[in-house]
Formats: structure tokens, sequence, C-alpha cells
């Protein structure tokens, strides 16, 4: 695996990148449509959850689109809420899970000087909750998320943060064709994330590296651009 230099930082996708999604959205997803179809605003059979996990990484007005595209404005918007409402009492009940050495590699990250960041679109909460609540939180110096921001796209995102925190040089590192459009129109190193399991065809074309597990980051980087840290 070729190394590259060490970047002042590394700009993370939250689900499918550092967070095991599915372990959390199984049963939340059926909550919501319970909710929904109990409510009277959606009536028609639950959608597969691998369609909502498909549509990780899209804003969450195109992915209730994607997902119930029978549903009413009003649905949608409630599906918004019950989503985040469901979200936090389920990983306040400990489910959910990061994927093997999400932890330890951000500290070998931080201890080498590099500054770390989460950017996502999902919901402010749900984006900041995950990490802090999965003991991850303090590593990271800020996070960013379209439903904080109303950014309409990944990439008006990173350029938000970019241009806040004063980074010069970056990595961004996700598993959705959103993380690779992010990076390359900021300009940056793009490593995708091939472990998700539920990506499309294509989904990272354009990335400079792939990976095939998180603690493969660190392949990619050398403190003296001579050897490997793992």
């Amino acid at each position: 695996m070729i190394r590259h230099p060490l970047p002042e930082a590394m700009l993370f996708d939250l689900d499918g990148t550092l967070f095991r999604t599915e372990t959390l959205l199984e049963t939340v997803h059926t909550r919501v449509f319970d909710k929904l179809k109990e409510e009277g605003l959606y009536q028609s059979p639950q959608p597969p959850v691998e369609l909502l996990l498909g549509s990780l990484g899209m804003l969450l007005e195109h992915i209730w689109q994607r997902v119930m595209p029978d549903g009413s404005p009003a649905a949608h918007a409630r599906a918004n809420d019950l989503l985040l409402e469901y979200e936090m009492e389920e990983l306040r009940q400990g489910r959910g899970e990061l994927y093997d050495g999400v932890p330890e590699t951000l500290r070998r990250l931080r201890a080498l000087g590099v500054r770390l960041f989460v950017a996502s679109n999902g919901l402010e909460d749900y984006v900041k909750e995950v990490p802090r609540l999965r003991g991850i939180g303090d590593l990271f110096e800020g996070f960013y998320s379209a439903g904080e921001y109303n950014t309409a796209s990944k990439a008006d995102l990173v350029h938000l943060l970019l241009d806040r925190h004063g980074v010069n040089t970056a990595w961004m590192v996700g598993d959705r064709s959103s993380d690779v459009e992010a990076g390359k129109r900021n300009g940056l190193f793009v490593v995708g994330c091939d472990y998700a399991g539920f990506r499309r065809e294509g989904e990272l074309d354009g990335s400079d590296a792939v990976i095939q597990s998180f603690s493969e980051l660190l392949d990619l980087v050398a403190a003296d651009g001579s050897e490997s840290l793992a």
C-alpha cells in the first residue's frame, strides 16, 4: 500500500465509516414505520431496511424520497422527527457499534498531531451524540452536519469546515459518492471505505485510495515518510 505524507487534518463521514449503522437502524427503521402507520401517515408496506441503509450519505429529504416515494410531505417530515427520536433512545440504551479499530486508530492519528473532524449529512444531535456515547467524542475538534448548517451538499459542508478551521491539507474519509465528491471539489485526498457492505456499485470511483478496514488508514500514512505505522 502506497504511503502518503501525513495531512494536517482528516475529515470523517459517520455512517458506514466510523459507525456500523445497521446495528442501530434495523430496530429504528421498524419503529419509525410502525409509528407512521399507527398515526395514519403512511399505510403502504414497510420498505426494506436495506433501502434505507443504501440511501445513507444523502440529505434526509432525498433519503425519504427514495425510501418512500409515495409518502406525503407530512409523512417525510414526521419520519425525520421519529428517526432522530428513536436513534437517540436506542443509542442511549447501548445499541449501535463502531467499526473494529476505530477508537485505536483515531487515538493514534491524534497522537501523531492530525486534527480530526466529523462531516456528515445527518441530523445535528445524531452526528454529535454517536461519537460521544461511543466514547470517541473527545478525539474530534469539530462536528459538522447538514442538519446543523443546512448545507445543500456534502461538498458545501466540507468547504465550510475547512474555512472555519483554517485547514490547508486534509483527507476526506468516507464510504459514499458524496464523500468522494466533497473531497474532490475541495481539493482533498479521498480515502474510500469499502467495508460497510451496503454501498452501490461504483460508489467509490474517483477515490485516491480504498481501504477494507478502518485501521488500514494507518497503512496509508507514515510520520517519517519511510515506514508503515500499522
